[in-house]
């Protein structure tokens, strides 16, 4: 099937069309029979139901359509397999999967994803507004129900913690959200500070949003009790996806807002947010599954929303419990209840059909906007590719080439050991923990070596505005041997960052990935693993398959250098985001997040 436009045509246009074929006057263009069907309305599971389809739209919902078919009709005969509605994720960033867009639809779909709210804030932070416009229009090729957020926090904070690649604000924000419905909102507000105090910029962002009708996703880190919460949430902030206890659930329903529990392929929440639920008895209307986000190698080997439905039943939640918090309930969230979310008549038939228990999430189709799309896991559609802008190559600017003198930390003393504030990772979680650490002093200069368990960190501008940086020290690593691992993906600015415990490794893996024009490069002293992301040197313009075999190559060289922790990359990516306590590192210098906000730090002890 080529279809290069999925139309996913307005209620209003469907209205004389859907209302003949619920009476059997027009037929139907697909029927299914005899499933049982999720409704993630009444919370039920209903037996012996059929489902009439006209077009991308439902016609009708009952036990018998006999009266829609006719010759043209498409007849599937379900068996008895389950029918829920198509999975939503959200909150997701398609980058970070390291696909485009065309190429993550391709991914999601035979595992019963049909649509997502994503926040296009990694390409935003490399080519501004163009680049999300690119993303979108991208996806609106795509089969999915693809609602786009636009970046809020372009720089995430402010230009003097770091340096990104573009800027956005209030105008830029009206403008994004004026190119369709599917401009749905706000990204995640990163900046929580700046609402809570009253930035003009942040607050200018919200306003025009809410002024175009659309909604404000949060990103609150400060604990679940601190008093600026409910601040944060009078400014308009209804979303939130910073939730990692039960305790942060809680407050934030409290609040009215959405609590979004995610479970991505480095941080793992759904098991102690969901206890909000299951032990504290919470209504889940107002929570929502997300994952936020899962790798390339992830979506290939474990799956992406049916992998969380099913983590979240596995945790004690009712299976259409589950499905809820992953279809309607984000429907609702976002104000497009009436198009997508659940299987009725006159919403878009985004439906999947399951086999053998509903617990355990087994996709056997995939139907959107009316089509077969996928069938045993397994694309049957197919559209003409997406021509990537030529802008969106080439945006690695490093002001020289990196040395090894670059990599030199310069120490207080000439000699014998010295108390260093290092950044400590957390394994499965976003957060790191400032920790101080004795390193070694050599000549005036630290020094880093397998033994002490320790690595340098170096963060690189790349975005042609001064090649500035900055070097830092990361304990929880791991790496037995000496090894280096350079990226263009770190969050959120996605400056070049290095890390590692051996200059001349480090100094030769950052000029690769700028030779690259973006992606990862892991060497040690007998071997290089290459992981090309040329497209804002956040994605590849590969197959998804391609895409997830490199991904699970750089994996496994993290792991034969010893670094043990789970999806490695993808938790190094982060040590860059200056946003999510406790320390973080930039281009600029080691940043704090605390309670009391958000400052360059020093290095040593005063």
């Amino acid at each position: 099937m080529h279809n290069n436009t999925w139309k996913r045509l307005p209620m209003a246009d469907c209205v004389r069309d859907l209302v003949a074929t619920a009476r059997g006057d027009r037929k139907a263009s697909l029927v299914i029979l005899n499933v049982r069907l999720v409704n993630v309305l009444s919370g039920e599971i209903v037996p012996e139901m059929s489902i009439a389809v006209q077009g991308p739209r439902i016609a009708y919902v009952g036990k018998d359509v006999s009266h829609t078919i006719g010759e043209g009709t498409v007849v599937i005969d379900a068996g008895g397999k389950y029918a829920a509605p198509g999975l939503l994720d959200g909150h997701c960033h398609i980058e970070s999967t390291q696909l485009t867009a065309t190429e993550f639809a391709r991914a999601v779909l035979p595992l019963g994803t049909t649509g997502g709210f994503f926040d296009a804030h990694e390409i935003s932070n490399v080519l501004g507004l163009p680049g999300l416009r690119f993303m979108l229009e991208e996806a609106r090729t795509t089969p999915l129900a693809a609602y786009m957020q636009v970046a809020s926090c372009v720089p995430s904070t402010h230009p003097g913690l770091e340096t990104t690649g573009a800027y956005i604000g209030p105008e830029e924000v009206a403008e994004a959200l004026s190119w369709g419905p599917d401009m749905i909102g706000l990204g995640e507000v990163m900046n929580f500070p700046g609402v809570v105090y009253g930035d003009d910029k942040m607050i200018g962002e919200i306003e025009a949003t809410l002024r175009a009708g659309k909604y404000a996703d949060g990103h609150f880190t400060w604990s679940s009790g601190d008093w600026r919460l409910p601040v944060y949430a009078a400014s308009g902030i209804d979303g939130d996806h910073e939730c990692v206890s039960a305790e942060d659930v809680i407050e934030r329903v409290r609040l009215g807002m959405y609590a979004k529990m995610r479970q991505g392929s480095a941080w793992h929440d759904v098991a102690a947010t969901i206890k909000a639920h299951t032990e504290g008895g919470l209504d889940t209307r107002r929570m929502i599954l997300v994952t936020d986000d899962r790798s390339s190698e992830s979506l290939m080997n474990e799956g992406h929303m049916n992998f969380v439905v099913r983590h979240a039943i596995a945790q004690g939640v009712k299976p259409v419990t589950a499905f809820q918090m992953a279809t309607i309930n984000t429907a609702e969230r976002f104000g497009v209840a009436r198009d997508i979310g659940a299987i009725a008549p006159g919403l878009c038939a985004d439906i999947i059909l399951l086999d053998g228990n509903l617990a355990d999430v087994n996709v056997t189709m995939t139907i959107a906007a009316g089509q077969v799309v996928a069938e045993e896991g397994r694309m049957t559609a197919e559209w003409e590719p997406y021509a990537i802008p030529p802008e969106a190559y080439g945006t690695v600017k490093l002001g020289h080439p990196i040395e090894e003198r670059d990599l030199v930390i310069a120490a207080p003393q000439t000699d014998g050991t010295v108390e260093v504030r290092a950044i400590g990772v957390v394994e499965n979680h976003v957060e790191t923990k400032e920790t101080w650490v004795n390193v070694p002093v050599d000549n005036s200069a630290l020094r880093v070596t397998p033994e002490s368990g320790l690595c340098k960190m170096a963060v690189f501008e790349r975005h042609g505005q001064g090649g500035g940086h900055a070097l830092g020290i990361v304990a929880g690593i791991g790496f037995e041997e000496p090894a280096a691992i350079a990226m263009t993906v770190a969050h959120d600015s996605h400056n070049v960052t290095v890390i590692g415990n051996d200059d001349r490794l480090m100094a030769q893996a950052g000029n690769r990935v700028a030779e690259m024009q973006g992606g990862v490069v892991m060497l040690t002293r007998t071997g290089r693993t290459e992981f090309p992301l040329p497209v804002g040197g956040l994605m590849s313009d590969q197959p998804f398959e391609t895409v997830a075999s490199q991904s699970e190559a750089i994996s496994q060289a993290l792991i034969q250098s010893g670094c043990l922790l789970n999806n490695a990359f993808m938790t190094l990516s982060l040590l860059a985001l200056v946003v999510i306590p406790e320390l973080r590192l930039s281009d600029k210098g080691l940043v704090r997040i605390s309670a009391d906000g958000i400052e360059i730090v020093p290095l040593f002890r005063s």
